[in-house]
């Protein structure tokens, strides 16, 4: 049952595809006319067709004529009036052409028919045919050049003949095929006979055929890839190792390859008979390698297999072979103590052969103090004393074994000027620096190799500078190409060292690659004034600014709205100036003032503008020159006595009234001329006082502060006339003035005091003949001295009645007081009597008489 009922499904359904291929024919695109070309629809290029159309009478315009219109891509070649026309069409490009014939009735268009005409070219002869077996089993596929493209459907047949005339063929069709593979394999044991191959190429406007291609199993057949690909070294050796693979069985050859994973170049190595086995040698320990094995069956026959698949593996450890480059800094960091920083670069990887420790020894020579550090950087800072000789030592340790130890003596670096090289220049050499240099002028012998460090300009000195080691060759070795770590418009601190057994001389200079004009200007931060200069101070262009190392700086200032040409001067660029004075502005002008910076490629833009008007101090040369001048006049005017003179008694009438330049004669004093008939009382004192011990200078006198009590003093009564000593005078209120007395009576003071009191109360006067016959007794006066005399101290109280008789010879020593300064509150008496002299007068110590009467 089931089965019926599956036949008649089948039955059902092959009844409806019938039916729907016979709707599909009753469909007829031409159903109201036909198109034909002629002479055919496949043309070769530039050949001409006739194009007819023709509607059928049933399907034409019932009121008018008939308007046909031929069509080719939508775009209108030719119109006709009428049922049928034909039409030729030419230049017909390469490929296919569609053509559409239509016919307009009641301005609606309808399809009659179409065409399509094919425009090609017949097939050219293949050339280059080859084949190839890939594998000893695999099959025959060969490959031609088809020539130029036909644009037609061609057919191309491949034909192969055996030995034995055995026929193998394959055939494709396609508008340009360039390979066929046939269903047939060359075994081996017909390895020597000779197999021909062709193809035929066939379109609808010709054909063509190859020449004959002949070869043997041997010239064909291309062998599969060996697998199975593995290494063993030797020992466990890092540079020897064993290489295995499979092939197939009649491969006589092979090519090996290998590299390092970081090289792109091969190394390659050709193996007869290997079967399956080669020894490398020479391989770098610790290293990433690629294997890859190719084979073929014949020395000059056939083709080399594809590659193999690759093997990657890494060669075992050897101990290092290399001796590390050691560089080193200095810098103290107190009186006794410095800062030591040492630096290797590591070692390459056929001389490092394995993951590499460093091992780093500093010792200092006298005492054998030894410091020792294990690293895998490639750096070391340690502080040590400022004293002895140091010397370190590093060396690359793996786990094979530890290299040789690079030494070097650390001293200063800079130490030995006789060791400086000079005339250093720099280069830009695309991304590189070249740097010459000249040995020193009195050292030369005694230099080993020269150190070429760099780091950016403005870098920390803390951080540790590139460096290069240059070998120094018969004095000829004086040139060094910096490309590593080098950045294009960037500045650079270069230092060439000069290295001996046990010191350093270094110079240096700056340098830069591909240099370009700095970006921006340098921007002024202050103008000030300090003496005859006007002092510029900017900020300097940032390093990424720059572009290169700046060699000046440019000045330019000029009037405020002055249409004139700015001036400018030019500064070489010193590291890290950021200061100019410049002296040749005008006082009182107002300038504007800006910079700018030159690298060796061009001058920066200009920084901002600063306006300055300098206050014009004077020129201390002009003044030094004006106050000479002025003294040589002054010189010359006080050589004359006349001018001398008068300029002396202006400024004595300016000086104040206390100040006197003569001392006043104590002869003069009426206090002597009261108190002289004393003096014959008095005991004779010459000879205590010749006696006495005069010192050169007295003992200072110790004052103590004590309280005085007011005594009141009568003054004495002015005399009208010389000579006739003193008038009778009442004291009154008004003349009874008070001084200051101890409270304690003299003899109450000490020793020392009393003498010094009683200096100044012993005072007399005698002829000059007479002695000192007894101590003075001395009433205590307010008085000052004049010039010639003492005035009362009431001067100023007494009536016109009362005053002084003047005469001419008085106002010739009288005192005009024309000082700015206040005269002192005490007034100086005036006297009677004769003049005293000083040799009339002595003044003498305390005696012991004197300190009987006290």
């Amino acid at each position: 049952m089931a089965h019926t009922d599956r036949e008649c499904l089948l039955a059902l359904i092959f009844l409806f595809m019938w039916l729907l291929s016979r709707e599909t024919a009753l469909i007829d695109p031409c159903k109201r006319g036909s198109v034909t070309v002629q002479p055919s629809p496949t043309i070769p290029l530039g050949a001409a067709a006739n194009i007819s159309c023709s509607l059928n009478s049933k399907y034409g315009c019932s009121h008018h004529e008939d308007q046909l219109t031929l069509f080719k891509s939508e775009k209108i070649i030719h119109v006709h009036q009428g049922q049928a026309f034909t039409f030729q069409v030419t230049n017909l490009p390469l490929d296919k052409n569609v053509f559409v014939c239509k016919t307009k009735c009641n301005a609606i268009p309808k399809v009659v028919c179409g065409v399509q005409i094919s425009v090609g070219v017949p097939p050219e002869q293949p050339q280059n045919l080859s084949c190839v077996q890939t594998g000893e089993n695999g099959t025959v596929a060969c490959t031609w050049d088809p020539g130029r493209d036909t644009h037609l459907q061609t057919t191309y047949t491949l034909q192969l003949t055996g030995p034995n005339n055995d026929i193998f063929q394959a055939r494709n069709s396609c508008q340009n095929c360039s390979h066929l593979a046939l269903r047939s394999t060359l075994t081996p044991e017909f390895a020597d006979s000779k197999y021909t191959v062709s193809v035929t190429a066939v379109n609808d406007l010709g054909n063509s055929s190859s020449f004959p291609f002949t070869f043997t199993f041997l010239d064909i057949v291309r062998p599969l890839p060996p697998w199975d690909i593995r290494i063993s070294f030797l020992n466990d050796s890092g540079s020897n190792g064993i290489l295995q693979w499979k092939d197939e069985g009649h491969v006589a050859f092979n090519q090996l390859r290998y590299r390092p994973l970081n090289s792109t170049s091969w190394n390659m190595v050709y193996a007869a008979n290997a079967k399956g086995k080669y020894v490398l040698q020479d391989l770098t320990p610790f290293t990433e390698y690629e294997f890859q094995i190719s084979s073929k069956l014949h020395l000059s026959k056939g083709s080399w297999s594809e590659w193999s698949e690759s093997l990657k593996t890494q060669t075992p450890e050897e101990a290092p072979n290399g001796t590390l480059d050691v560089w080193y800094m200095k810098q103290n960091i107190s009186y006794n103590r410095q800062n030591i920083s040492l630096s290797w670069k590591r070692l390459s990887p056929s001389e490092a052969r394995g993951k590499i420790t460093y091992q780093v020894t500093l010792q200092e020579v006298t005492n054998k103090t030894i410091l020792q550090n294990t690293t895998e950087d490639t750096s070391w800072t340690v502080v040590i004393p400022r004293t002895g000789a140091w010397t370190a030592s590093v060396s690359a340790t793996n786990s094979k074994g530890t290299s040789s130890p690079a030494h070097i003596s650390v001293v200063d670096l800079c130490g030995a000027g006789l060791l400086a090289p000079y005339q250093i220049s720099s280069k830009s050499e695309n991304r590189s620096i070249m740097v010459t240099w000249q040995p020193p002028r009195k050292a030369t012998s005694a230099v080993q190799e020269y150190i070429v460090e760099w780091r950016h300009q403005g870098e920390s000195n803390k951080k540790f500078p590139q460096w290069l080691r240059v070998p120094h060759y018969n004095h000829s070795n004086l040139s060094a190409l910096i490309s590593e770590n080098i950045d294009p418009n960037i500045c650079y601190e270069i230092k060439v060292h000069a290295l001996s057994e046990d010191q350093r001389g270094c110079s240096s200079i700056w340098g830069d690659s591909r240099p370009k004009a700095p970006l921006s200007g340098p921007h002024i931060i202050a103008v000030t004034e300090k003496e005859e200069s006007i002092f510029l101070s900017w900020t300097p262009i940032p390093a990424q600014e720059q572009m290169g190392c700046i060699l000046h700086y440019r000045i330019y200032w000029k009037e405020r709205d002055s249409p004139e040409k700015p001036v400018h001067c030019e500064i070489p660029y010193r590291y890290p100036q950021n200061s100019y004075p410049i002296s040749s502005l005008q006082p009182g002008v107002t300038y504007v003032l800006w910079m700018t910076a030159l690298t060796a490629a061009g001058e920066s833009p200009q920084g901002n503008e600063r306006e300055f008007c300098p206050r014009g101090n004077a020129n201390w040369k002009a003044f030094v020159v004006t106050s000479i001048f002025i003294a040589i006049i002054i010189v010359g005017i006080f050589s004359i006595r006349y001018f001398r003179q008068k300029t002396f008694a202006f400024l004595s009438a300016l000086r104040p009234a206390w100040y006197s330049r003569t001392i006043p004669d104590p002869a003069n004093s009426t206090w002597v001329k009261k108190y002289a008939s004393v003096e014959e009382k008095t005991q004779p004192m010459d000879s205590l006082l010749m006696t006495w011990p005069t010192p050169e200078e007295p003992e200072p006198l110790i004052i103590n502060e004590v309280l005085y009590q007011m005594v009141p003093v009568i003054r004495k009564p002015y005399c009208s006339k010389r000579g006739q000593g003193f008038q009778s005078y009442s004291a009154s209120k008004e003349d009874t003035i008070y001084i200051a007395s101890s409270p304690q009576p003299t003899g109450t003071l000490k020793a020392e005091t009393r003498q010094i009191v009683n200096l100044y109360k012993v005072l007399g006067s005698r002829d000059p003949d007479s002695k000192l016959a007894s101590p003075l007794t001395v009433t205590p006066v307010d008085y000052l001295p004049s010039h010639e005399g003492y005035l009362p101290s009431n001067i100023e109280d007494l009536s016109p009645s009362e005053a002084p008789p003047t005469d001419s010879l008085d106002l010739e020593h009288q005192h005009i007081p024309l000082s700015i300064f206040a005269s002192s509150t005490l007034r100086p008496l005036t006297f009677c009597g004769e003049r005293l002299t000083l040799d009339r007068l002595k003044m003498g110590y305390d005696s012991p008489m004197t300190n009987n009467e006290a």
